[in-house]
C-alpha cells in the first residue's frame, strides 16, 4: 500500500472546498442532495451533460455541472443513485465528508478516471492523493486508514466482494459513478449492491456487518432512469428510490452547445449534398448500413478541421475528433501532420499514456490543439477549451468470437446516449459545436443505449470468479447472472461452464450440484489478469518458466507497452521492437504479430532489469554502509531512469506498471504453492549469458515530426531534437535465452487454443485423416484454378490432407471457423507433450533430508544459523548434522547451556541482523571463509500492524548479507529461509531478496516433526489456500563486473571500515 507524505498539509474542515464553490448553482443545492442521500436507501441524481469552470486552488480542474433541464421525484428505497458529471463526482463525496457522513466510498468505469478524480478533491481539499482522499486501481493502492473518500474502479470493488463478502461494503456512502457504462463489473456490482441487503440468507449470515452499508449513490448522465428505478422497485420494506434532479443555472455564464448533422457539414463546406447517407453511412438506416470508415468520411473530417481552423479568430480553442480506432486516428494525423505549423496534434487511445497525453494538453496562443480521441475521451476526460467536436458517431466494439472462439472487435454505430456524452465534452470551459457525421434522420434511428457487454462478451472468466468467491450466497453464476439488469442469454453461461469443467477448471460433484472450483481453477482465479493470460502464466510455470510467463501474460494484458509506439510510424515501431527481439517464426514456430510484439517486450523488461535497474541495485549496496551520508536521491533517480528509458524506447510508467503487477502474481503463486513451484528456479533468463554488456552509445536524432505527447515548452520535444542510444541491437540474438522462452510461448498458445475447441460439445474440430505421407490438398485445385494437371506435387482428391491452420493456433484465432480451406484438427498442431497437464496443489510430504542435501559436507564448510535465540533448531540440527560444523548467532546474553550444545560454535550477543553480518565483532567472529550455507528462522508475529516492521527487516538481513557474500566474494554461500509461505507472499520476500541479487532456486517443506515447529503460523480459511512451513534457498548471483566494473573491492573496504 502506497502510504501519503505526512509532511504534507491536512484537509482543512468543510469550507476549504466549499469556499471556492460557494456561488455556484450546486451550492446551493448542497443541504438538499445530503439530505436527501440520507433520507433515503437509493437516490437517483439526474441532469443533462455540461458544466462550468471554475478555480480549485488555482487549477482549472474544479468543473461544476450546469444545465440540468429537469428535475424528478419517485420511489425511495436501498440505494442511493447519483448521475454524475465531473461536479457530482468531485462534489458529491465532499458534501457527505462535511457532514461528517464517512467513509465514503466512489466507484469509477476507468482507471484513469479513479486517478484524476482521486487527485482533483485532494487538490480541493488541500490535501495530497493517499491521505484523507485515496484510490485503489488494479494493483496499485495509493490510500491508508485515514481515508474517508476512497476511489475505486468497479473491477476492484468487485474483487473485494468477492473475496470478503459484506465486509468490502463498510462504508457509509457507496457512490457508483458514470452508471451509463455498462461494463460486466459495473453491472455486477450494482446486482450485488441490490442483492446484498434482501438476501434473507445474507441477513442471516453478515447481520452484524449490515450497519456498515448505509447508502449508495448512482451517478451518470446519460442513463435510462425508468431502468434504474424499476430494478430497484421490489427492495421491500415500503422504501421507494428518489430521484433528485438538478435544475439548469440562470446564471448568464451558461455555455451554449450547437449540434449540426451532417447536412449541415457538407453546406458549411459548399459540398455536394446528393445521396449523403449512402456516401458517408453506405445506407439510410443504422440497421442496414456497415459503420466503416471509407475515404469520403476522413477527407469530410480533415475539412472540417480546415475550415474550423480558417474561421475561428481564437486560437486557444480546440478541436476533438471521436475516431473508432488506432488506425483511423492514424489516417487523421498523417492528413494533418502537413499542417504542423498551425496544429498541435494530440492522441487519446489506449495504448497510449493517457496521463502523459493530457499533461500535454496545455492550451496554446501559437497552434490549434486538435485532439483525436477513441472513446476513451467520452466520459470522466475534460479537455480544457474544447469548443469544437467532430463526433464520426462510430465505436470500436469488442465481442465474442464463436468462430475463432476469441474475443474480437468491430466498427459499430454509437448509441444515442454515446452520442450525448461525446456532446458533453465541448461546452464545457467555452461555447461549443458539435457535428455528427451522419444525416439527422439517421442519428434518429440509432440505438438509444449501448448493449451491455454482459451481453457481448464470453462469460468464462466472470463465472470462474464468481464460483470462487468466499460466500456461497453470491458463488452461484447461474443464479446471479440472472438476477443482473440485463441477464445474458442462459446457454451463454452454460457455453461457460461447460469450457471451465473440460479445462479442469471447475468440476460438478453431481449432475444436479453445484460448479465447485479446483486447485487449478482457483490459481487461476487468483491472478487478477485476463483468462488467457493466466492461463498462459501456468503453461509456462509448468515449463520451469514461471518468472518469464508472469511477464509475458502481464504484457497480455498492459497498455501501453514498453517499448515506445511512435504513432502514425509504424516501420519506426518495428524497428524499435527488432532492437529487442528480432527471430524468424520458423525457428521458434512464433508466428503471429501479437506473439512477437510481446517477445519484443518481454526483452525489454528484461534489459531495463538487467542494464538498469541492476546497476541502481549496486549503487544502493555501494551506498548502505555509508551511514552519514545522505541518500535521499529518488527524484534524481527517477528523472535519470526517464532519461534512460527515452535513451532506449522505452516507457519507464510501463516498466514500473509490469513490475508492480509481477509481485502480485508471484506472490499468489507463492500462497498456493502448485506442484511446479517447488522445483521453480528464479533466476531470469535475461543473466544468460553472463557476459552481456551494453554501453550507451549516445547520439543526436533531428525529427521533423511533431510528437502527439510533447508539450510545447518540452526542450526534449522531439521536433527539436531527440538523444538515442545507438549501441544495437539492446538484445542479441543469443540473448536472455530468448529462443527457448519464444518457442515456449508458440507451444503454450497452440495448447490454449486447442483446449477451447476439442472435446467441447459444439465445438467440434474440422479434421482430415491423415494416410502415412499423403501430400496435402493443392489449394488451386480445391478453387478450380489449378493448371498443373497430373504434374502438381500436391493431391488433387478432397479427401487428402488439408494443411494446418496457422491462425488457428495464434493468439488472434482463426476468423474463417468451419468455413476454413485449412486445417483445425489437433492431430496437425506438434505439441511437446500430449493432452493437457493438470496443474495440482504440491503434494511433497516433509521430510528432513530435503533440507539436510542442501547442507555441505562437514569437511568441506560449515553451516550458519541466525539469531537461533533459544537454540531450538540449531539443537535439533545438531541431531542430523555434524555438531562441530554448525555456528549460531543468538542475542542472548551467555548462559550456561546443555551438554548436547557443547560442540556447536556458539556466538554469544549479536543483534541480528547488523551484529550478526556487517560489525565488528561479525567480522572477527563468524569464520566466514568455511561458512556454506547461513540459515535464518524468523520468528515473526502475527500482528498486522508489525507487517512493515517486519518486511523491514528481512531488507535489511538481504542488503547486508549481499554486501557481506559480494564484499568477501563468498559466492558459494547458499542462503535459506524458512517461513510460513503466506507471510513470505505478504512480505512479498522474493522481491526483497531480489533487489539485492538473491534468486530463489528452490522452495520445499520444512519437517517440523524432525526440527522443530515455527512459531510463524498464519491461518487462513480460504478454501485450498495453503499455510505451512516452508523452506526457501537462495543463492546471490553477482552481477557481472563486465558491465557494472571493480564494485567488489569498493563493497570490501567499506565492509571491514564499519565501526
Amino acid at each position: 500500500m502506497a502510504e501519503p507524505d505526512t509532511s504534507s498539509p491536512k484537509s482543512t474542515s468543510a469550507s476549504s472546498s466549499t469556499e471556492n464553490f460557494r456561488n455556484l448553482p450546486i451550492m446551493s443545492l448542497r443541504s438538499k442532495i445530503v439530505e436527501k442521500i440520507m433520507e433515503n436507501r437509493v437516490t437517483l441524481i439526474v441532469g443533462e451533460t455540461g458544466c462550468e469552470e471554475i478555480k480549485v486552488n488555482g487549477l482549472d480542474d474544479g468543473l461544476i455541472f450546469k444545465n440540468i433541464n429537469f428535475a424528478i421525484s419517485t420511489r425511495k428505497h436501498i440505494c442511493h443513485l447519483s448521475i454524475s458529471f465531473d461536479w457530482k463526482s468531485s462534489q458529491v463525496p465532499q458534501f457527505l465528508l462535511e457532514e461528517n457522513i464517512e467513509p465514503i466510498l466512489c466507484t469509477q468505469p476507468r482507471r484513469f478516471a479513479v486517478v484524476a478524480v482521486a487527485k482533483m478533491v485532494a487538490k480541493a481539499r488541500n490535501c495530497i492523493a493517499g491521505g484523507e482522499v485515496g484510490y485503489h486501481i488494479g494493483h496499485s493502492r495509493v490510500m491508508s486508514a485515514s481515508s474517508k473518500i476512497i476511489f475505486k474502479t468497479a473491477g476492484v470493488l468487485l474483487e473485494e466482494i468477492r473475496e470478503k463478502g459484506m465486509n468490502a461494503l463498510r462504508y457509509k456512502v457507496i457512490i457508483l459513478d458514470e452508471v451509463h457504462e455498462r461494463s460486466v463489473e459495473s453491472d455486477l456490482v450494482l446486482n450485488l449492491l441490490r442483492y446484498f441487503p434482501m438476501s434473507g440468507l445474507f441477513l442471516t449470515a453478515y447481520s452484524v456487518a449490515l450497519t456498515a452499508f448505509d447508502r449508495v449513490v448512482l451517478m451518470s448522465a446519460t442513463a435510462d432512469i425508468t431502468r434504474y428505478k424499476e430494478y430497484f422497485a421490489d427492495l421491500g420494506r415500503g422504501e421507494r428510490v428518489e430521484v433528485l434532479g438538478i435544475p439548469s443555472s440562470s446564471q448568464h455564464t451558461l455555455y451554449q452547445r450547437r449540434v449540426s448533422y451532417l447536412e449541415q457539414a457538407v453546406e458549411l463546406l459548399e459540398m455536394s449534398s446528393e445521396n449523403l447517407s449512402t456516401k458517408y453511412c453506405y445506407g439510410p438506416s443504422p440497421g442496414s448500413s456497415e459503420a466503416v470508415m471509407n475515404e469520403e468520411v476522413h477527407k469530410l473530417i480533415h475539412n472540417l478541421v480546415l475550415h474550423i481552423h480558417k474561421n475561428e479568430p481564437d486560437m486557444e480553442k480546440s478541436i476533438l475528433i471521436f475516431l473508432p480506432t488506432y488506425h483511423a486516428l492514424e489516417q487523421q494525423w498523417l492528413a494533418l501532420r502537413r499542417f504542423s505549423s498551425a496544429f498541435k496534434i494530440h492522441i487519446l487511445h489506449s495504448s497510449i499514456d493517457t496521463e502523459q497525453a493530457l499533461n500535454a494538453m496545455t492550451i496554446s496562443q501559437t497552434h490549434r490543439k486538435v485532439i483525436l480521441a477513441t472513446n476513451i475521451a467520452e466520459s470522466s476526460v475534460t479537455i480544457p477549451k474544447v469548443a469544437y467536436v467532430i463526433d464520426s458517431c462510430r465505436s470500436l466494439q469488442v465481442y465474442w468470437d464463436a468462430n475463432r472462439k476469441n474475443e474480437s472487435s468491430e466498427i459499430v454505430w454509437v448509441s444515442e446516449s454515446q452520442a450525448e456524452q461525446r456532446r458533453g465534452r465541448t461546452g464545457r470551459t467555452c461555447d461549443g459545436e458539435v457535428y455528427r457525421l451522419v444525416t439527422e434522420s439517421f442519428f434518429g434511428q440509432l440505438e438509444k443505449y449501448e448493449t451491455p457487454a454482459i451481453l457481448k462478451l464470453s462469460l468464462r472468466q466472470q463465472v470462474l470468479l464468481t464460483t470462487c468467491a468466499e460466500s456461497r450466497a453470491i458463488n452461484d453464476p447461474k443464479v446471479l447472472l440472472q438476477k443482473v439488469m440485463d441477464p445474458p442469454r442462459p446457454e451463454v453461461v452454460d457455453d461457460a461452464l461447460e469450457l471451465l469443467v473440460h479445462i479442469k477448471a471447475l468440476e460438478r460433484t453431481s449432475p444436479r450440484g453445484r460448479y465447485e472450483p479446483t486447485f487449478y481453477g482457483r490459481l487461476l482465479s487468483s491472478f487478477s489478469l485476463s483468462f488467457d493470460a493466466s492461463m498462459l502464466i501456468l503453461k509456462f510455470g509448468e515449463a520451469g518458466m514461471l518468472r518469464e510467463g508472469i511477464i509475458i501474460g502481464i504484457l497480455m494484458d498492459t497498455q501501453p507497452l514498453p517499448i515506445i509506439r511512435p504513432f502514425g510510424q509504424e516501420a519506426l515501431f518495428s524497428k524499435f521492437t527488432d532492437d529487442y527481439y528480432n527471430q524468424e517464426g520458423k525457428i521458434t514456430g512464433l508466428m503471429g504479430r501479437k506473439e512477437v510484439t510481446y517477445m519484443a517486450n518481454l526483452c525489454a523488461f528484461q534489459f531495463w532489469q538487467r542494464t538498469f535497474q541492476d546497476n541502481v541495485r549496486l549503487g544502493r549496496l555501494k551506498r548502505l554502509l555509508k551511514f552519514n551520508e545522505n541518500s535521499d536521491t529518488q527524484t534524481l533517480s527517477l528523472k535519470i531512469e526517464e532519461e534512460w528509458c527515452l535513451f532506449h524506447n522505452l516507457l519507464q510508467s510501463a516498466l514500473q506498471h509490469i513490475a508492480n503487477i509481477y509481485e502480485s502474481v508471484l506472490n499468489s503463486v507463492h500462497r498456493y504453492r502448485p506442484s511446479f513451484l517447488a522445483t521453480s528456479d528464479g533466476l531470469p533468463a535475461y543473466y544468460e549469458p553472463y557476459e552481456f554488456q551494453h554501453t550507451c552509445l549516445l547520439t543526436i536524432e533531428h525529427n521533423e515530426d511533431s510528437d502527439p505527447l510533447a508539450t510545447d515548452d518540452d526542450p526534449s520535444n522531439p521536433i527539436n531534437a531527440t538523444k538515442k542510444c545507438i549501441a544495437l541491437p539492446f538484445v542479441d540474438a543469443n540473448g536472455f535465452n530468448k529462443n527457448e522462452v519464444a518457442f515456449r510461448l508458440a507451444n503454450a498458445i497452440k495448447e490454449i487454443r486447442i483446449s477451447y475447441l476439442e472435446n467441447v460439445p459444439g465445438n467440434q474440430l474440422i479434421s482430415q485423416p491423415n494416410n502415412g505421407l499423403e501430400a496435402s490438398i493443392c489449394r488451386f485445385f480445391a478453387s478450380g484454378t489449378c493448371n498443373k494437371g497430373s504434374e502438381c506435387l500436391y493431391s488433387h482428391s478432397l479427401e487428402a490432407r488439408r494443411p494446418a491452420c496457422k491462425f488457428f493456433i495464434s493468439l488472434q484465432g482463426c476468423r474463417n471457423g468451419s468455413s476454413c480451406f485449412f486445417s483445425h484438427s489437433s492431430d496437425q498442431v506438434s505439441l511437446p507433450n500430449n493432452g493437457q497437464a493438470l496443474c495440482v496443489a504440491e503434494d511433497l510430504a516433509p521430510e528432513a533430508p530435503h533440507l539436510l542435501r542442501l547442507f555441505p559436507s562437514p569437511y568441506d564448510g560449515c553451516i550458519l544459523i541466525f539469531d537461533d535465540f533459544d537454540m531450538q533448531f540449531s539443537a535439533n540440527f545438531a541431531q542430523f548434522y555434524q555438531p562441530s560444523a554448525i555456528v549460531l548467532t543468538t542475542s542472548a546474553v551467555k548462559y550456561t547451556i546443555e551438554p548436547s550444545l557443547q560442540d556447536l560454535r556458539i556466538i554469544w550477543g549479536l543483534s541480528h541482523p547488523h551484529g550478526t553480518i556487517i560489525s565488528k565483532a561479525a567480522n572477527n567472529s563468524i569464520p566466514w571463509n568455511k561458512i556454506k550455507c547461513a540459515i535464518w528462522i524468523p520468528k515473526f508475529s502475527n500482528d498486522i500492524e508489525n507487517w512493515e516492521e517486519q518486511k523491514g527487516l528481512l531488507k535489511t538481513f538481504f542488503e547486508y548479507l549481499a554486501v557481506r557474500i559480494l564484499g568477501d566474494s563468498l559466492y558459494e554461500v547458499q542462503v535459506i529461509l524458512v517461513m510460513n509461505n503466506i507471510r513470505f507472499a505478504q512480505l512479498q520476500v522474493e522481491s526483497l531478496a531480489r533487489e539485492n541479487f538473491f534468486f530463489l532456486r528452490e522452495s520445499f517443506a520444512f519437517d517440523e516433526y524432525s526440527f522443530g515447529k515455527l512459531a510463524d503460523d498464519v491461518s487462513t480459511k480460504k478454501a485450498m489456500l495453503v499455510s505451512k512451513a516452508i523452506v526457501y534457498a537462495f543463492e546471490l548471483h553477482p552481477p557481472t563486473d563486465i558491465q557494472f566494473g571493480d564494485y567488489t573491492s569498493v563493497l570490501h573496504k567499506q565492509l571491514y571500515s564499519v565501526v
